[in-house]
């Protein structure tokens, strides 16, 4: 017998061999009805895997993400095999899960398919998906895997094969259909109820440009259809919140192809955005005792090989800077805590200076690939809210408190209020690409652990997604339609410490190595204002709207009334500006509020005669006439509201 614990503690006895689908219908036949997988002493395991030691159990449906993960998956090889059907001679590349739905790369030959031939491929996964396919696990030695795709002509998976080591290869099949899989998979395909092939687009095989351009086709399935009709509404919503559409009718920001692929320019509306929520952050970040620091936007190459930043960056920096001194390299900046540690060094330090931080608005460089650049979330020029904090051990818990205070004081203000901390630490089973020994990873994980519980986060672990220097406490914020986002990252580090040779001298004379903090509230204000726009569908909080009110003039003969009202909001620190074209009162009414426009203020004979104004608010809202100075105690108490909190 062995014993399997479950995660909420408790222990039941089974046959050795057992597996997580009979230990589901041994629990609740609707469990077992409802299990996609399990994971088994922390690794995803099918559900008719054997499980033949003790061992902590926990069952996994749709609602979790490792469910929804193995369901895509599942859903990328019934793809897969109606694509063949459909397609005989089609060679695969791979098929993975992604955050939404899958993918699969193919090969198609001489023949296309297009966005139109979609719908007969769906048609066919939900034919096979209603015959109840098995998918079977099968171990295969590494030459009858090589025989197998030989034979089939497919050179993606014969190359696949060629890195794979004798003695881990597995195949799946279900129906006609066998893919080259680790897995795991569902049980069978009766599950997928529902099927939406989305897009078709181009990907070099294995991301190298020097290679054939394959098919990629994204699909997204559920085991419902009205969670598919959900997420199809929920599509047709993110469509109008799109970042790059709010910023093209905000004026917020554009880009140039003379000035480079995936390098925005911040327009003046955008620009003042921005400054304000970097005069926001600034200021919590005075009260909270940071030091401002700037630093320039290239280094010396041998500054990121002292990091470690350009072993693991090198291949996603932009290629060096040589300058007419011989053997003299530079790099645009990837990262600013090189820098960080070198402005710690400029002076000896004692534990009485401790904590010291740093913060900088630094802007910093990766050469995405124009495959992978997406508006303002994935850019080759950035600029993060970065800070490092240097501590001494008994300062870190305290410290890193007092950054998720920061962290969640942000979130409340922008009403970002459905989030989870996601704790990520090493992966156990590869740990030669982290730096570092052993032991300070142990306390920087346990630090981070202590601290998330000490402030009550509701948190999920995840292994292998820690950076490469140290564990961190990633917020993983939803917006108004549901979407999760990643915002907000803090770090324990004790490698830059010990690479840069940092010390400060201890109250017994001694010299001790700082820890460091890594923090970024916002991640990076170009991704940060994408999430904001789309979270607010571009109705921004009054106070952080680069144009807060908007004059509206009845006719030419109140202009100057306009204008003297315009002149009395902006001394009260109140943006505003008169729209005085020669449009009628109601089409500019409809193009201010297609804007976004915070508050419209119209102004006709009878507002002039009584010194007053006619106030509509965001959404159609109509507050009424009112003096100016009742609309000043107004608009500064709604503002107040907003940056207090309430």
């Amino acid at each position: 017998m062995i014993n399997i614990t479950f995660p909420d503690g408790s222990v039941r006895q089974y046959e050795k061999g057992i597996t997580a689908i009979d230990i589901a219908g041994d629990l609740s036949p609707a469990l077992a009805a409802e299990v996609l997988v399990a994971q088994v002493n922390g690794e995803v395991y099918d559900l008719q895997k054997p499980i033949e030691q003790d061992a902590t159990v926990k069952l996994l449906k749709w609602n979790d993400d490792e469910g929804k993960k193995t369901f895509w998956h599942s859903s990328s090889h019934l793809m897969a095999e109606a694509l063949e059907a459909l397609y005989p001679g089609i060679k695969f590349g791979i098929g993975p899960a992604i955050e939404t739905g899958f993918y699969y790369d193919v090969d198609l030959g001489d023949r296309t398919i297009t966005e139109a031939d979609l719908r007969k491929v769906e048609d066919k996964m939900l034919e096979l998906a209603h015959t109840k396919e098995h998918f079977v696990r099968r171990e295969v030695s590494k030459a009858e895997a090589m025989k197998n795709y030989k034979e089939k002509g497919d050179e993606y998976k014969c190359e696949l094969i060629e890195n794979l080591e004798d003695g881990t290869i597995t195949f799946y099949s279900n129906g006609n259909f066998t893919d080259l899989c680790r897995g795991p998979h569902l049980v069978d395909t009766s599950l997928i109820k529902a099927v939406k092939l989305t897009s078709i687009a181009g990907a070099y095989w294995r991301g190298d440009e020097h290679n054939k351009m394959l098919t990629r086709i994204y699909g997204v399935s559920f085991p419902q259809k009205k969670l598919l009709d959900g997420y199809l509404k929920m599509v047709e919503e993110a469509k109008k919140r799109d970042h790059r559409k709010l910023g093209r009718e905000l004026e917020l920001f554009a880009f140039s192809q003379r000035v480079g692929q995936g390098l925005p320019l911040w327009l003046p509306r955008g620009a003042m955005l921005r400054e304000r929520l970097e005069n926001f952050l600034k200021s919590v970040q005075k009260r909270y005792g940071y030091l401002p620091v700037m630093t320039p936007h290239i280094g010396q190459k041998e500054l990121y090989v002292t990091s470690g930043h350009y072993a693991k960056y090198g291949a996603d920096s932009f290629r060096p800077i040589k300058t007419p001194q011989e053997g003299e390299e530079f790099l645009l900046k990837p990262m600013n805590c090189p820098h960080h540690c070198e402005i710690y060094k400029t002076k000896p330090r004692s534990y009485k200076d401790l904590p010291l931080r740093f913060a900088e608005f630094g802007t910093v460089y990766r050469y995405e690939q124009s495959g992978e650049l997406h508006g303002l979330t994935r850019v080759r020029g950035f600029t993060q809210d970065d800070a490092h904090l240097f501590v001494r051990p008994d300062q870190l818990k305290e410290e890193f408190c007092k950054v998720i205070d920061i962290v969640l004081y942000i979130f409340k203000t922008l009403n970002f209020d459905r989030y989870t901390a996601q704790i990520s630490l090493r992966d156990p089973n590869d740990r030669e690409k982290y730096i570092g020994s052993d032991e300070n990873w142990e306390k920087a994980e346990k630090a981070i652990m202590e601290a998330a519980q000490e402030k009550g986060l509701e948190t999920v672990v995840e292994y292998g997604e820690a950076a490469f220097y140290g564990p961190k406490l990633d917020f993983m914020v939803k917006d108004a339609i549901g979407r999760k986002w990643q915002l907000g990252t803090i770090q324990v580090d004790y490698n830059l410490p010990e690479r840069f040779e940092l010390e400060y001298t201890g109250a017994d004379d001694k010299k001790y190595r700082p820890i460091m903090i890594h923090r970024a509230p916002f991640g990076s204000m170009e991704r940060f204002v994408a999430v904001l726009l789309e979270h607010t569908g571009g109705r921004l909080p009054l106070w952080l709207a680069p144009d807060q009110v908007v004059i509206l003039p009845v006719s030419e003969k109140h202009n100057d009334y306009a204008k003297k009202v315009c002149t009395l909001l902006n001394n009260s620190d109140i943006r505003t500006f008169v729209d005085e074209r020669n449009e009628t009162i109601g089409k500019r009414i409809r193009e201010n509020e297609l804007k976004r426009m915070p508050y419209q203020l119209i102004v006709g004979e009878k507002e002039q005669e009584k010194n007053e104004v006619s106030v509509r608010r965001q959404g159609g809202e109509d507050l009424g006439a009112m003096s100016c100075e009742s609309f000043v105690s107004l608009v500064k108490d709604e503002i107040e509201k907003q940056l207090s909190n309430n």
